[in-house]
């Protein structure tokens, strides 16, 4: 592209995204490696990498043919359907936004260009009652202001996002004073970096073809540096902080519905946060937390016909990133459903499941409860097409859905909009809260009566986990050195040691210790602990903790030595 021109074809767009996708996944380490924990499953550069690659392959040579507008919908479609994790589903939101502004047209200025860019960061903020800065969005927010400042001042499209880019690097490197667990480990947010990594990519391709290469620096931690926490891994939220108890979502399917004005009521009334309301006028998602869903509901219903009703009690089940779920549960306007599967055989159940797990260990467990087994969990989580496809292929008529990592249920949540199926999502975020979630499963009941009794098994059980750290670290006290034996309750690094022996037997003591009703101890040894091994830590545990059943499985999964649940 010259440096002087004003305008972009969908050849030269569709060079720009795919070039940028190319660059963020040679780049994906280096995302990787902003995550928090040193546990090795760092995975913000592989989500959005694979969100845009599945992005990228949905532009064809007629989406080019079509013109901008095209290849910027089939861009953003690809990457809803192939969003990975919380920052691979916050991205595909702002590509959502980009096709909108651009819909219809064969080419486009540079001011219609940096319109289109900042239509994403509207759409995005407008979705959200209180966002959170020092995120993805503050990056983009200041990368698009920029675009259209310089747009508007006649600059070139090469010269616009040069400047963009200056500004979106420098709000980069302010995340850490916007938010203090940046500042203490010393380095960016991923999201944000893997963003302007992506857009990095499709300057170079279009302009002068050389990498201009990054303008600050991703990371000052040294070897003892603390890890940072990032849009992908966040502390876990105490309950004494949570002011408003109820997770309330639904839709709203009709004609002419008024989604300003039904905004606008409910950010008033009932009192509560985490306000989504997204949609168009015949179809509306709702997702917000308050006190009274029942006057949610009540409001709601005079416009159209309520579907999908979620009212989730959130007390104990906060241990995922909040910033990222305000920002990610964004569900936009429902893309067209898939055509409906042909009819059921006469045999096929009401309801079936689909799981995501790793290792075969935990596949056999799972398909035994009569699950449909997804392969995934960290560093490969499904994208909303796997999960899709999973759903579409399943003989049963509804469907319920374990992603089994907090990681995977925004993905998961998108399918519910894919497809013609009824399919509710269940809030597991641990392999061991998915199993203990399948004892309450009945093929014979609906999706939404299963939903409602699998996610109440949810609190009854106390997650366990044994890894090991990939890098030194500093982390809620623990001085953490690279091959430590780290010990997590419900997600929480709650100790570190030398040996995997010692580690299991206080991570047991603790779990034992949090939940006076429990009576059972399951161990699932992963595919580094041989059989033998784990026979006599069950053995010991059995000694040490005479008035509980202790029970040993095979799980095989990778990364991790031994999952354990008290229940």
């Amino acid at each position: 592209m010259d440096s002087n021109t004003t305008k972009v074809n969908a050849a030269q767009l569709a060079e720009f995204l795919h070039n940028s996708s190319v660059y963020l996944g040679d780049h994906k380490a280096e995302i990787d490696a902003l995550n928090v924990f040193p546990v090795p499953d760092g995975d913000t550069g592989i989500n959005m990498s694979l969100t845009v690659s599945s992005a990228d392959k949905k532009i064809s040579a007629n989406s080019i043919a079509a013109g901008v507008g095209k290849v910027a919908g089939d861009f953003a479609m690809g990457a809803l359907m192939g969003a990975r994790g919380n920052s691979g589903v916050i991205l595909s939101q702002i590509f959502r936004g980009f096709s909108t502004a651009l819909s219809g047209k064969s080419e486009c200025t540079a001011k219609e260009l940096a319109a289109a860019m900042h239509k994403g960061v509207e759409l995005s903020y407008k979705s959200v009652m209180k966002p959170v800065e020092g995120t993805i969005l503050t990056v983009y927010k200041a990368f698009s202001n920029a675009a259209m400042a310089a747009a508007d001042k006649g600059a070139s499209i090469i010269d616009m996002l040069q400047d963009a880019m200056k500004a979106g690097e420098k709000a980069l490197a302010n995340t850490p004073n916007q938010l203090p667990v940046l500042k203490e480990a010393g380095v960016v947010d991923a999201g944000g970096a893997g963003l302007l990594c992506f857009i990095r990519g499709g300057i170079a391709a279009i302009g002068n073809g050389e990498d201009p290469g990054w303008q600050i620096e991703l990371s000052t931690r040294s070897a003892d540096a603390p890890a940072i926490i990032t849009q992908e891994e966040t502390p876990a939220i105490s309950t004494e902080n949570i002011e408003f108890t109820f997770c309330t979502q639904m839709l709203i399917k009709g004609e002419n519905l008024p989604i300003d004005t039904i905004r606008d009521h409910l950010s008033q009334d009932p009192p509560g946060d985490s306000l989504l309301v997204v949609g168009d006028e015949n179809v509306i998602k709702i997702h917000f937390h308050n006190n009274q869903p029942w006057k949610v509901l009540e409001y709601c219903s005079q416009f159209g016909s309520l579907h999908d009703i979620i009212v989730d009690n959130m007390v104990d089940q906060h241990h995922e990133n909040k910033a990222a779920q305000e920002l990610a549960e964004q569900t936009t306007t429902a893309p067209e459903a898939t055509a409906p599967a042909e009819d059921a055989p006469e045999d096929a159940p009401l309801c079936g499941v689909i799981a995501v797990c790793s290792g075969d260990g935990m596949g056999n467990l799972f398909s035994e409860f009569g699950a449909t087994i997804i392969s995934g969990g960290q560093t490969m989580n499904p994208s909303a097409e796997d999960i899709l496809n999973a759903v579409e292929s399943n003989p049963a008529s509804e469907i319920v859905i374990l992603p089994n990592n907090s990681n995977i249920i925004l993905a998961a949540d998108q399918v519910k909009n894919l497809t013609s199926k009824p399919v509710q999502v269940i809030r597991s975020k641990f392999i061991t809260q998915g199993l203990s979630a399948m004892l309450a499963f009945d093929a014979d009941k609906s999706a939404e009566a299963n939903a409602e009794a699998m996610s109440r098994t949810l609190d009854e059980i106390v997650n366990g986990e044994l890894t090991y750290s990939i890098r030194p670290a500093k982390f809620n006290g623990f001085d953490i050195e690279k091959g430590d034996i780290l010990a997590l309750l419900n997600g929480e690094i709650i100790g570190c040691g030398k040996e995997i022996d010692a580690m299991l037997f206080e991570l047991a003591q603790k779990m034992v210790d949090s939940y006076d009703e429990g009576e059972i101890i399951t161990l699932y040894h992963g595919e580094d602990i041989s059989e033998e091994q784990a026979e006599e830590l069950k053995e010991t545990l059995a000694e040490k903790f005479p008035d509980y059943e202790v029970e040993l499985y095979y799980g095989g999964q990778p990364l991790y030595y031994f999952l354990l649940s008290v229940e």
